[in-house]
């Protein structure tokens, strides 16, 4: 416990002293919103409202994988993922306060990219707020999870920025899709589909657990 508690300590104040990882996820994000834009022009129509969940999880994936290929490179940077590898603990607690780390900032990313994407595109959120944070949540751990994880394995590589979409992309297809689903249902009718949040928890839950397991062996190689 205490070196996830570490681990996730250093990775937030390293940011929050940088604000590298912030900047460029929001930066790009919002441009995509945009890009987006000036695609679907019209305000809220019937057509746009009912692109927009998918286009609001576009840039959600995005912007996490712009920031967890930087999940290790402050690491790898300062030749310390030798030091993580020799942590005198179970080394998927390693995993666990990265994988924090990573959901606290994405998240912070996430609520100003959804109030800017409600704002372009006309979407009344305030009601389904709470709802919709909880939608976003757990996609976000299912994305930090997995994204921990491969990002760990990609980091050596040498063309670690390529590959980590083509690592982390197929198993987040259910978390993506129940995410869609769920945020589109919710804007829709006000009420989340129970199968996209079960889905959703049962994918967080094999992803953590599995990661959490194998994570000894990813920091060996």
């Amino acid at each position: 416990m205490n070196v996830f508690l570490a681990v996730l300590w250093k990775d937030l104040l390293t940011e929050w002293r940088s604000r590298e990882s912030v900047v460029a996820m929001l930066v790009f994000s919002l441009l995509l919103v945009v890009i987006f834009q000036f695609s679907l022009p019209g305000g809220a129509t019937p057509r746009n409202a009912s692109l927009a969940p998918g286009l609001l999880w576009i840039s959600y994936t995005f912007a996490a994988l712009l920031g967890l290929n930087r999940a290790f490179a402050v690491e790898l940077d300062n030749d310390a993922l030798a030091i993580l590898a020799l942590t005198p603990a179970d080394r998927g607690w390693v995993f666990l306060g990265k994988t924090c780390a990573n959901v606290a900032i994405l998240s912070a990313v996430e609520m100003v990219i959804a109030g800017v994407f409600a704002l372009v595109f006309e979407l009344d959120i305030l009601p389904v707020a709470l709802r919709l944070a909880g939608v976003i949540l757990l996609g976000t751990v299912g994305f930090c999870a997995v994204g921990t994880f491969f990002a760990a394995m990609a980091v050596r590589t040498r063309f670690r920025e390529a590959m980590l979409p083509l690592l982390m992309i197929p198993p987040l297809i259910p978390v993506l899709s129940a995410s869609v689903r769920a945020t589109a249902d919710l804007l829709e009718s006000g009420e989340v589909p129970f199968d996209a949040v079960q889905l959703l928890i049962v994918a967080d839950a094999i992803y953590v657990i599995v990661a959490f397991t194998l994570f000894e062996y990813v920091l060996d190689e």
